[in-house]
């Protein structure tokens, strides 16, 4: 994620999650329409809610002839690099066994959850040999 953007808030997120799992680029009626169930909102709410991303640099708008037409400016997985780098920072000083240590610690991390991730450092670690 680039530095300069701007932290996203709960319904931004949402937003932009529904343009990441869409194919882009989508309408306002279609990001609204896929919004349905988490925001009960009006067109104009989120018709500012994307100007607004738009503003911070995670949207681009690209105007079809009476239609906005809505993509992303950032990745997913830029954002959740970027997003987690900074949560483990200012939460954990860096320390990604003081995260998993947190989530153990208050039974949020089952058994299954430590194979998977003994699993994954594995390949990770098998990986970096060759």
């Amino acid at each position: 994620m680039k530095n300069n953007l701007k932290k996203l808030g709960e319904a931004e997120l949402e937003i932009m999650q529904v343009i990441w799992a869409g194919e882009p680029p989508l309408t306002s009626v279609e990001i609204l329409k896929r919004l349905e169930g988490l925001r009960n909102w009006q067109l104009s709410t989120l018709m500012t809610s994307l100007s607004r991303l738009e503003d911070k640099g995670y949207v681009i708008c690209r105007r079809d002839g009476g239609t906005n037409l809505y993509s992303a400016a950032v990745s997913e997985n830029d954002y959740k690099a970027g997003a987690s780098e900074s949560f483990l920072k200012k939460l954990y000083n860096n320390s990604a066994r003081s995260l998993v240590a947190t989530l153990y610690d208050n039974n949020l991390l089952g058994e299954e959850d430590l194979k998977e991730l003994r699993e994954y450092i594995d390949r990770l670690e098998s990986e970096h040999r060759d």
